[in-house]
């Protein structure tokens, strides 16, 4: 990009250019404040000290109007504003909120507590018809690069490709997958994990202590429905 800051600061003859594109930055990011006073209001305080706005070019009126900030405004250095977030850490400390259930169970046989065995709630037929289960081959898998957990999967499911992600990265290599028809819940609502649009969910079983294992349907034509 021609008018990337971090460029033009490597050429010296290029330096008026790049006052005038951090002049711009800094006045979109002045308007940028005033727009965000009403709902993050300590974030867009933060953000006009950072750039060195006074209270005069900080009015909504002030906000249609483009050249309001000084061209000498002092910028001055402040912590992030919208830190990175670390999705692996944000789910361990998630995961330490929320009680183990074998540590539970570990506590009641300590105590000479016979632990019943938990109900599964029963679903009608009528249920189980709206979820969707079709055989989709594996066209490509990558590691997803934002998680230490996730795969990525490029599915054909018959009718095109979609996408799916999987915590499955502890057991699987992504050339582990490739070729193998696996089985998706293709109605699921799509959701975003990790900057990838999930479409579906692959079945897995849980195969021992620590182990999952992927259900393949190897042989079976992609787009098929399994009931």
């Amino acid at each position: 990009d021609e008018t990337a800051p971090w460029a033009l600061g490597k050429d010296e003859t290029k330096q008026p250019r790049l006052a005038s594109v951090l002049y711009n930055l800094c006045e979109t990011l002045r308007i940028i404040s005033i727009m965000l006073t009403p709902f993050m209001p300590e974030t867009a305080v933060k953000m006009q000290a950072q750039i060195g706005a006074s209270a005069d070019e900080l009015t909504y009126a002030s906000a249609a109007k483009w050249d309001i900030l000084p061209k000498d405004a002092a910028i001055t250095k402040g912590a992030p504003l919208f830190p990175r977030i670390d999705v692996d850490k944000e789910i361990e400390e998630l995961n330490k909120l929320i009680p183990n259930p074998a540590d539970k169970a570990g506590n009641k046989a300590e105590a000479g507590v016979a632990e019943k065995p938990a109900g599964i709630a029963q679903i009608t037929i009528d249920d189980f018809e709206k979820i969707d289960l079709r055989a989709a081959k594996v066209k490509a898998c990558e590691r997803i690069k934002r998680s230490k957990k996730l795969l990525k999967l490029t599915l054909d499911d018959g009718t095109g490709e979609r996408t799916v992600a999987s915590g499955i990265s502890q057991w699987y290599k992504p050339e582990d997958l490739v070729g193998h028809t696996v089985i998706v819940v293709s109605n699921l609502k799509p959701v975003k994990m990790c900057g990838v649009e999930s479409q579906g969910m692959i079945l897995a079983a849980d195969a021992g202590e620590n182990e999952v294992r992927v259900i393949f349907a190897d042989g079976v034509p992609a787009g098929s429905k399994l009931r």
